[in-house]
């Protein structure tokens, strides 16, 4: 028995040394203690390895019981304490401004589209940002600077030396803090007015909806397709206005979902997952370091302008934008019937 406890250390420490999760290492843990609860299943008693493991399952069937007791009794405490900050609702941003807030935001209320009442209402507004990385940046920068009164970013990820030519919000200081710890540092010392709330996690499906719910706007920054779509799934169960960008080298685009407001949802433009290479990633394909805060300055002014009531929003149009040649391209996308998130048209 002390062999095989033995071995589940040295698979645990070896998992660490190599950095594998440590769901994988329990994982590993777990197919060992099945595989020896199996042999004293199967083997005769006086088996020689039932001998070497303990002599009968019980101990082993005991041990097994009481660490699922302990998993099941740890999960369901996280559990509870992520949808009670999931709940936790944005505090109210009303009231008059102060001094310092009529001044810092003086060129805005000079804007005729934006005035008095288009800063109040960004006051009080509240956006949720996917991703705290080369998109997010910018998005979340100017925002911040422009009064948006609560802003959350949910990302799993840590601040790397090679995010930092392009994810501007980070510093070299915060090389391995989580991304939303370091941008909500940032957004603090460059407004404290407004109140940002990090989740330091990735999206599923347990928490989405109700983290959106708790959200005027969704702004999706994230670099794979399957979160893309999740975000879009259920900005469009909950009936949130999606801005939605991309990148990849010279090139990013970005768009406004809005299926509530007749305007077409991301999986009508792109309702399938590419296949593995067709699509790569920034750090499989590279960025041109500034693209990101190009098209993450647009996404921001997008979410100003759905805020303020001010100009045309990209409802219903794909933006874009092509560095290499300075050239923007602006392309009609209309919702399509039989989408399998928003359409309406009946399928037998």
């Amino acid at each position: 028995m002390v062999m095989v406890l033995i071995l589940a250390a040295a698979l645990w420490g070896l998992g660490a040394l190599l950095g594998t999760p440590a769901r994988l290492r329990w994982t590993m843990i777990g197919c060992l203690w099945l595989g020896v609860v199996l042999l004293h299943l199967l083997l005769p008693v006086g088996a020689p390895l039932r001998v070497a493991t303990g002599g009968s399952a019980a101990p082993w069937l005991l041990l097994g019981g009481f660490a699922a007791l302990v998993l099941i009794y740890r999960a369901g405490l996280l559990r509870m304490r992520r949808r009670a900050e999931m709940r936790r609702a944005p505090p109210a941003r009303s009231g008059a401004f102060s001094e310092a807030e009529l001044e810092r935001y003086a060129r805005h209320i000079m804007l005729r589209e934006v005035g008095g009442p288009g800063q109040k209402a960004l006051k009080e507004a509240s956006v949720l940002v996917i991703g705290a990385g080369g998109l997010g940046s910018p998005v979340m920068s100017y925002l911040g600077a422009a009064g948006v009164g609560t802003i959350g970013v949910i990302d799993d990820d840590v601040v790397d030396l090679s995010n930092l030519q392009r994810q501007v919000i980070h510093r070299d200081a915060d090389i391995g803090m989580p991304k939303v710890h370091s941008a909500a540092a940032a957004l603090r010392a460059l407004n404290p007015h407004v109140t940002v709330r990090p989740y330091a996690r990735r999206l599923d499906d347990q928490i989405a909806t109700d983290l959106f719910e708790d959200y005027d706007i969704i702004l999706d920054g994230t670099d794979n397709f399957a979160t893309r779509h999740l975000v879009n799934r259920t900005a469009v169960a909950t009936r949130k206005p999606l801005i939605s960008g991309a990148l990849t080298q010279w090139e990013g685009q970005l768009s406004v979902f809005d299926p509530a407001r007749g305007a077409p949802c991301y999986a009508c433009i792109f309702p399938d997952i590419p296949a593995a290479g067709l699509a790569p990633s920034c750090a499989e394909a590279g960025v041109m370091g500034p693209l990101p805060g190009v098209i993450g300055a647009m996404m921001a002014g997008e979410a100003i302008k759905l805020i303020t009531g001010a100009g045309a929003p990209l409802r219903g149009t794909l933006l874009i934008y092509d560095a290499l040649y300075a050239d923007a391209r602006r392309i009609t996308i209309k919702r399509r019937a039989d989408c399998a998130v928003c359409g309406t048209k009946e399928t037998s």
